[in-house]
């Protein structure tokens, strides 16, 4: 595929400064890429876990969701796309702890512009494919479609919240979780133990009684059989 046939990046920006985030906005729409904004934490985490992004640019002192929160959160979540800190905390245990926290690059305010764009030209180079299906016992659960694909070749679509749920108990598979850990890392801000046992349903009346086992006592863990 040409350069010019080829679909623009999109980046999400995640900046709480009336006046950063906007230039940083205008700054990448006019080097050509796709560009949204998050002017908190929270609306952050709701951007990239509806959306699909190539890299994303996250300031450190957020509202809502602090900036190295709202990175675990993305990470806990499989979120993989690369991500550029970008913040006036510049010392360097800022720095490690921005890196170790699972950031790919950081750099600190005030910055210079070609700086940041060659910076993020770097994020957005063609890296080693991950992994984006994950094992449901026979069937594969795809983290990007949000659709699990059965032995037999059949296919079933995945609401958000359903899909955040299987992801959770398929990337640890022999982790039984209680009903209130699933709640804490699925349903944040929402609420209620009982949350977890409806998600589990929804989930068991689309794919069949094995995909989530019971530990009576416990909680919830990946089960064994096939959808």
């Amino acid at each position: 595929m040409t350069d010019a046939a080829r679909p623009a990046a999109r980046l999400l920006v995640v900046e709480d400064d009336r006046e950063v985030g906007p230039l940083l906005v205008r700054l990448f729409r006019g080097a050509g890429y796709e560009t949204d904004l998050a002017a908190d934490g929270q609306a952050g985490l709701h951007h990239a876990m509806t959306r699909p992004y190539d890299a994303l640019i996250l300031d450190r002192g957020l509202p809502a969701i602090e900036g190295l929160d709202l990175l675990a959160r993305l990470r806990r979540s499989g979120i993989t796309a690369p991500v550029l800190v970008l913040t006036a905390l510049g010392t360097v245990a800022d720095r490690v702890a921005g890196l170790d926290g699972g950031a790919e690059d950081y750099l600190v305010k005030p910055f210079e512009v070609d700086e940041l764009l060659a910076r993020v030209r770097v994020l957005l180079r063609p890296r080693p494919a991950t992994a984006r299906q994950l094992a449901v016992g026979q069937a594969r659960f795809d983290l990007v479609s949000r659709t699990v694909t059965g032995p037999d070749g059949s296919t079933v679509a995945l609401s958000g919240r359903e899909s955040d749920l299987l992801r959770l108990l398929a990337q640890h598979p022999s982790r039984v979780f209680t009903r209130e850990q699933i709640v804490a890392e699925v349903f944040p801000d929402a609420g209620g133990v009982t949350l977890a046992d409806t998600y589990v349903h929804y989930l068991r009346r689309k794919l069949g009684p094995g995909v989530i086992a019971t530990v009576r006592g416990v909680g919830y863990r990946l089960g064994r059989g096939t959808p």
